[in-house]
């Protein structure tokens, strides 16, 4: 908890120094593929509105433009380069060129699905785009769905840190920890499903 306290005075320091900027550009690099912690950062966000420090309206309309360019820029980086390195270095982290082909299929079934309600799913929030490029999804069907949950996602995180901010560490915890809950039920709803459709083929 006392490292979590530290992270967010952390944050809080660089989004009073740097204001706006801090909350685009921590959205979009975490969109990017980049492991930074835009979530915390849109639920900081959400609490300096309500304390007056930033405006709650131009909060989501900055955080959902963020989210929209970081997705783009991951989805450009997969579609160029993204299928190439899954199938050299994707062995290492179980991913055979029978599971990417696997994905591919997901993503032309389930992609626009998958790309609203990624965001809120901890990690995947980090790499669907990344994925949705290098399995050759449209662009079209992608940036639609793209958008969609950005606006969403922007909406609810920014206003739940302008509710509950006075809580901050609690927050933050709670917020993460639904994430990381939603990514396990995400998994095992995945493991579920293919282990019927192998038996269905089986049959």
């Amino acid at each position: 908890m006392e490292f979590l306290h530290n992270s967010l005075q952390l944050i809080e320091h660089y989004m009073l120094v740097y204001g706006y900027w801090a909350v685009f550009f921590g959205v979009m690099l975490e969109n990017a593929g980049i492991p930074v912690p835009g979530e915390t950062i849109l639920l900081i966000a959400g609490y300096f509105a309500s304390t007056g420090e930033f405006h709650l309206g131009l909060v989501m309309l900055i955080a959902a433009s963020g989210a929209v360019i970081g997705d783009n820029i991951g989805f450009a980086i997969g579609h160029h380069y993204g299928r190439t390195v899954l199938l050299r270095f994707g062995r290492f982290v179980f991913l055979t060129p029978k599971r990417v082909k696997r994905m591919e299929k997901y993503f032309e079934s389930h992609g626009n699905k998958t790309i609203l309600v990624a965001r809120f799913i901890t990690g995947l929030r980090v790499f669907a785009a990344l994925f949705a490029g290098a399995s050759r999804m449209p662009w079209r069907v992608f940036v639609v769905y793209n958008i969609a949950g950005a606006v969403l996602w922007s909406i609810v995180i920014s206003t739940l840190g302008y509710l509950f901010g006075a809580s901050l560490p609690l927050l933050v915890k709670w917020v993460g920890r639904s994430g990381t809950i939603l990514l396990i039920a995400a998994i095992v709803i995945g493991v579920i499903a293919w282990r019927f459709r192998s038996h269905q083929k089986s049959e």
